[in-house]
């Protein structure tokens, strides 16, 4: 019996800003594709010592911040279909997207 290898968790690092409704959005969809995908998310506030090292590092002009193992991904509003074409490469296997349930 052969066994498909399970990639590691990808890890998304979100940095939000207080009272951010894009920040929400992206958290709440992160939310939904770690049902599918390998996910573990970090949230870091702008204002925490990390955060504001990370939106400096980044140039990141809007929150939230988010990298994807380390590396930028995007700030402001999350890019889905983007995130979703990034975790199906990873995985290997598309799986369905937010909102196709």
């Amino acid at each position: 019996m052969s066994t498909v290898p399970v990639p590691p968790p990808l890890v998304v690092t979100v940095v939000r800003a207080p009272a951010c409704h894009f920040c929400a959005d992206a958290e709440q969809v992160l939310g939904e594709l770690g049902r599918d995908y390998p996910l573990t998310v970090r949230t870091l506030e702008v204002a925490s010592p990390e955060g504001r090292n990370l939106v400096a590092e980044h140039r990141a002009a809007m929150a939230p911040l988010v990298l994807l193992d380390g590396q930028y991904f995007s700030s402001g509003r999350l890019p889905r279909k983007k995130l979703l074409k990034e975790l199906q490469a990873r995985a290997g296997s598309p799986a369905l997207q937010v909102g196709q349930r």
